[in-house]
Formats: structure tokens, sequence, C-alpha cells
């Protein structure tokens, strides 16, 4: 069976800084992998792509090795590559590592946003709403991502660099619970708003706890999904480890 290559409805890629040709390539291929523009399981070749996006082959090498690293795929030693599949193993580690770290990122921010980043956040909430009546997955996601950012706007680096890459290496699993459970996003809405409160109001224990389950909600739904007989771990230790301690006072 001849495998069909996704590689020919692609654009050529417009280079806005030459110098860092190689992120820019890894960037977009990660963002049509993430979309399923490319799809899970299909191969890519660097040669074919790096005509496609009229580059060379030494920045799309570098983006192959991105790319593998963060796990979004598979690569063979003749430089032909597969984009990786749902994989409920993965699915269980990457939200139990999320689980893990939102929620120390959350009790750190506790207390400690300023009213701007209050309202900003409210104000997010109010533009995933819009988004979730007008079916706009993307816009959706977007806002998602600043949101939970911003409840965690005192978490420094390099923590919030980890939990922005684990988040993003997530998202095509988000991406699945948003189209097959759209309604449970109204339920999002109020967990939302729920972990906003006690972010502002300094309720370190309750952030924390709040985010943990909010995450463990979307992650045992696809996990169901995908598999239902594959256990969840991870995701129940880390669940357990996220809301069981209570925090010390502040001084």
């Amino acid at each position: 069976m001849v495998e069909q290559s996704p590689v020919s409805a692609l654009s050529p890629l417009t280079i806005v800084e030459p110098r860092s040709t190689s992120l820019e390539v890894h960037a977009h291929l990660r963002r049509l992998i993430i979309d399923s523009v490319l799809a899970p399981g299909a191969v890519l070749k660097q040669a074919e792509l790096a005509r496609a996006f009229e580059v060379s082959r030494t920045p799309m090498r570098e983006a192959f090795r991105m790319l593998q690293e963060e796990g979004l795929i598979d690569a063979e030693p003749n430089q032909r590559a597969r984009v990786r599949g749902f994989d409920p193993v993965e699915l269980d580690l990457l939200y139990a590592t999320r689980i893990t770290l939102e929620s120390l990122g959350c009790r750190l921010s506790a207390g400690r946003l300023t009213s701007e980043e209050a309202d900003e956040a409210r104000g997010l909430i109010d533009e995933m709403e819009r988004a979730r009546r007008a079916d706009d997955t993307d816009a959706w996601i977007d806002t998602h991502h600043r949101f939970h950012g911003l409840c965690m706007a005192r978490t420094g680096e390099p923590l919030i660099r980890t939990i922005t890459s684990y988040a993003e290496r997530s998202e095509r699993y988000l991406r699945l619970y948003r189209i097959w459970h759209p309604m449970a996003f109204t339920i999002a809405h109020d967990e939302h708003l729920a972990i906003l409160a006690a972010v502002e109001q300094g309720d370190a224990t309750a952030a924390g706890r709040l985010m943990a389950r909010h995450l463990s909600r979307t992650a045992l739904v696809v996990l169901g999904d995908l598999a239902a007989d594959t256990p969840s771990h991870a995701i129940d230790q880390a669940l357990a480890m996220a809301t069981a301690a209570r925090s010390k006072p502040s001084r």
C-alpha cells in the first residue's frame, strides 16, 4: 500500500528572521501537528518538507530533532519520521506532570496577583465563554492558555517555562476533549471562576486543589475515551499529592 503524503498541500513558509530559521520551522511544524493538519501516523520526510517550505535541509533537521525531543514525532535512521499517535500512557504522564506543577504554580501565586492581572483573568474567562458559544476551538484554547498563565503569574523561571512546555505538549489531547465533549466546557467555565477566586483570595490550598481537579477531570475523560482499560496511575498519584497537603500560612 502506497502511503499518501500530506506535504503536497502545504504552502511555502515565510521566514521572518533568517537567523532563527530552525526555530520558525519547528514552531510551524509543531502547530501543524497539534492542529492535526499533519495527522497522527503521517509520514514526514526532511527533504520533502524542506522543498515545500522552501528552506534548506539543515534547519529542517534541527526542527525534527526538537520535535522528537518533545515526543511529537518518532524519527527513523533514514530521516523518515512519523507523527506520533495519541498515546494513553503519554497522556497519563503529561497530565500528571501538569497537575503537580500547575497546582504548585497556583499556590505560589495565591494572594499575589495585581488588580490588573485579576481583571485580565476575569476578562479571559468571558473571552473563553464567547469562543465556546462561537464554537471557535483555536480562540478558546489560546485564551485558556493565557488564563492558566495568569493564575500562575508569580511562578518564576525555569518552572513556568517547564509548565508551558507540558501544557503545549498536551494541547492535542485538550483538542480531542473539546471536540468530543463540547458541553463539558460549561463545567470548565465554573471551575475557572473558582480557581481565580481562590488565587485572588490568597487561599493557596484551595487554589492548588481546584487546579489539580480541573486538569485531572479533562485527562481522565480523554483517557477513558482513548483506552478505557489504561490505568491512570500517574494522574491518580499526582492528584492525591496535589490535594492532600495543606500549605503553611504565610508570614
